[in-house]
């Protein structure tokens, strides 16, 4: 399946590969201004989704003390090659690179009808769907957004959230962790939640990891199909009223 700039139910997938934290954030912002000047045109489409992988990048909220939550100093940051960011979206600190697909979900909330608590939950539903595709089984945690999974005897972290919203339209989103190099989040306190491991499905799964390209893949079909049904409940609902 090619995903790169096509329509699929209403909702436009934009593969940009791996690019930088900066890049892909000026992309959003783009797309976000495209969501808002296509409002009122019925048919059109419901957002864009943009898949991500990064250049190595610890990004920092600008929340209170979130800073405090990286414990690496700037030698080390420069050993391993990964720079700092600071972000606009929701959450804490976290740690983006090579083997973690990230998605950007650009989608308007009037259209789905959709409070922020629902599409954070939307989100993690995704996710866990995801992870049954490939066998694994994926739990949330009722103290702190994200998808955690059984790691051994450990509850691990294997995927991130953290949006922001702006007039509506969505912004920033989601990181699986796919095949990352997890040393690195041994380079902050991921989420700033001390003491909780994050794992990959690498790790979980060994040889039998799928690869980047079927990951997409089966992010794309579970996204398109959530958000759709979202969208044509809304539209039933607001036909009704």
């Amino acid at each position: 399946m090619e995903l790169a700039s096509r329509v699929q139910n209403r909702l436009e997938i934009e593969d940009l590969g791996r690019v930088s934290y900066a890049e892909a954030f000026r992309i959003q912002n783009a797309r976000h201004e495209s969501v808002l000047a296509g409002r009122g045109e019925g048919d059109g489409p419901i957002g864009t989704v943009l898949l991500v992988e990064h250049d190595p990048v610890i990004t920092v909220t600008r929340r209170p003390g979130v800073a405090e939550h990286v414990i690496a100093t700037e030698a080390m940051l420069a050993q391993h090659g990964v720079t700092l960011a600071d972000t606009d979206r929701g959450g804490d600190v976290t740690y983006h690179g090579p083997g973690q697909l990230v998605v950007y979900p650009i989608v308007d909330l009037n259209r789905m009808n959709c409070r922020i608590i629902e599409y954070l939950r939307a989100l993690e539903e995704i996710i866990i769907g995801v992870l049954s595709d490939v066998g694994v089984q994926g739990e949330r945690d009722e103290g702190a957004t994200g998808v955690w999974t059984r790691d051994g005897d450990e509850f691990a972290k294997v995927a991130a959230i953290g949006v922001r919203v702006r007039r509506w339209v969505t912004l920033h989103g989601l990181a699986l962790n796919v095949d990352p190099d997890l040393a690195h989040f041994g380079l902050i306190v991921p989420c700033g939640l001390h003491g909780r491991p994050v794992t990959s499905l690498r790790r979980l799964m060994g040889d039998a990891c799928p690869d980047m390209g079927r990951v997409k893949k089966l992010m794309v079909q579970r996204m398109t199909e959530r958000f759709q049904t979202m969208a044509d409940e809304a539209s039933v609902r607001r036909a009704g009223a």
